[in-house]
């Protein structure tokens, strides 16, 4: 055998030595770190995100942008003849009584508030008290890393699961994925909270399937053995002959 072969023979010796003694080799995490976090509290469930209320609509606490196919609700204080629920349309226009036409796309909640209060008191209403709900979000986004086929930034359409949002990522990457360490981040009462789910349990009925908002941050885990074994194969050299290890 040549000396050329000898250096990588050894490399794949160390590599079996490591596997036969500890049972497994810690590899370098491929997985990018979350955003820093106040607190991470694992749970077997998450509360509502900071950005969405008990009945599950928008309560105007971010600075997201309304879209395009957004459902809002608008209502105006004791008057209940006035009470919409309106889509955005492509071009972000909404319909109104009494006002019209009135672009609503790439505004914030608050923003959009301010200017109906004056289209309204231009339309006779004294000091008219407007409040906008989104109930259906077209613009949220979902943030899916780790053992997964594609990982990245992805729309979320209205309502959504772990198991939706894991597809949207065009599912899992078998020969890597760890089922049962499924973490999804996510901004509660002002801190980042963490929760833990088995992919195996929802997709059998035997655990809730999760629903995913706007802003959440999905993790697949990642098998260390799975990913120890695939650098091993990926260390022995292409060579058309067995070989001495």
């Amino acid at each position: 055998m040549s000396k050329r072969i000898f250096p990588i023979m050894n490399r794949c010796q160390s590599f079996l030595l490591l596997l036969f003694f500890t049972g497994v080799v810690q590899a370098a995490d491929p997985v990018s770190t979350p955003v820093p976090v106040k607190k991470v509290a694992t749970t077997t469930e998450l509360a509502l995100p900071d950005n969405i209320s008990v009945k599950g609509v928008y309560s105007g606490t971010t600075d997201y942008r309304i879209g395009p196919q957004d459902l809002l609700e608008v209502s105006v204080f004791l008057n209940e003849d006035l009470k919409r629920e309106v889509r955005v349309n492509s071009v972000g226009q909404i319909s109104l009584p009494l006002i019209g036409i009135v672009l609503a796309g790439g505004k914030t909640v608050e923003e959009l508030e301010q200017e109906l209060m004056l289209a309204y008191g231009k339309s006779l209403l004294q000091n008219p008290q407007i409040n906008v709900f989104i109930k259906e979000f077209t613009s949220q986004r979902v943030t899916i890393e780790g053992a997964v086929v594609e990982s990245g930034i992805y729309p979320v359409k209205g309502k959504t699961s772990l198991l939706q949002a894991i597809a949207l990522a065009k599912g899992i990457n078998v020969d890597l994925a760890q089922l049962d360490s499924i973490l999804v981040f996510r901004t509660v009462n002002g801190e980042r909270m963490a929760a833990k789910f088995d992919l195996n349990k929802i997709r059998s009925g035997d655990a809730a399937d999760p629903q995913i908002f706007g802003d959440d941050i999905i993790v697949v885990g990642v098998s260390s053995r799975k990913w120890a074994y695939r650098k091993f194969l990926e260390s022995i050299p292409l060579v058309n002959t067995f070989i001495l290890y």
